[in-house]
């Protein structure tokens, strides 16, 4: 099915341009529909493909040379196609005599991945500034502490009492630090049950990184972990108004901070 589908589309593209509505050789659009160049519509033909669920998670696509001459494309036509649906993690490239392109999965890890590299580039970039992250980031917590506290698990709970227990009896120093603030974080959107919710906690989280632009003193990082042990507290008693108290609380302070930081590292 999927090869005929393929070939389908690459009769699409040799006869998109010739369209001849008055007979006369000249070439005309239809009106209302979308004139693709031949390495869009195989991006576009391959990725409908991979999201419809015809071609499968693991699953390897034909061999350049093969798909190349389906879509009657050139083979860098056809890589080009192929680079943007690997930028996209659509698919991976595995070199070797068994290598190919492969299908990857599409799940939430995969638009948590994106979402984290298009944040990382934006901020870079300077196109948005890190205010802006934070705001959004304390719009998506909220709710998804406030799921948490509802929709948890029993595994939830086990994982966020281990993170808190490590914190607190980690030094501020331990390169640790970090990641298990990242961990914290993650878990409880996670736990909120709401995948898409998950994704876009976790890349904001991954562009803020707020322990990371704090120089942790004992003080902000026992508040922290305190803090985080309040939040564990309301989500394990399923109470979503105590949640959302302490997670405010504790990310208006951990803003206060990182904005105090970045002043100080400005004026230096």
């Amino acid at each position: 099915m999927l090869m005929s589908n393929i070939k389908d589309s690459a009769k699409v593209i040799r006869g998109r341009a010739m369209v001849d509505a008055a007979g006369n050789g000249s070439t005309q659009r239809v009106i209302g529909q979308a004139v693709l160049r031949p390495r869009q519509q195989v991006e576009e033909t391959i990725r409908a493909a991979i999201l419809s669920g015809e071609l499968k998670s693991g699953e390897m696509l034909p061999p350049e040379a093969e798909l190349a001459r389906q879509f009657n494309v050139s083979r860098t036509t056809l890589r080009e196609a192929l680079r943007v649906l690997s930028s996209q993690h659509l698919i991976t490239k595995v070199p070797g005599a068994r290598g190919g392109n492969f299908v990857q999965s599409v799940d939430y890890h995969s638009l948590g991945t994106v979402m984290t590299e298009a944040m990382d580039n934006l901020l870079t970039l300077g196109s948005i500034r890190f205010d802006e992250v934070a705001d959004v980031r304390q719009y998506l917590e909220v709710p998804a502490v406030r799921l948490a506290a509802v929709n948890r698990s029993d595994d939830d709970l086990a994982g966020l009492t281990a993170i808190v227990q490590k914190q607190k009896t980690s030094s501020v120093d331990d390169p640790e630090i970090p990641d298990l603030d990242r961990q914290f974080h993650t878990l409880i959107a996670r736990a909120s049950g709401n995948r898409v919710l998950a994704s876009c906690v976790a890349a904001l989280h991954h562009a803020t990184e707020p322990v990371h632009y704090l120089d942790l003193s004992p003080e902000v990082g026992k508040q922290t972990v305190r803090q985080h042990a309040a939040i564990l507290r309301a989500v394990d008693g399923r109470d979503p108004d105590g949640a959302q108290e302490a997670i405010v609380e504790h990310l208006t302070y951990l803003r206060r901070h990182i904005a105090a930081h970045r002043s100080d590292h400005a004026e230096n």
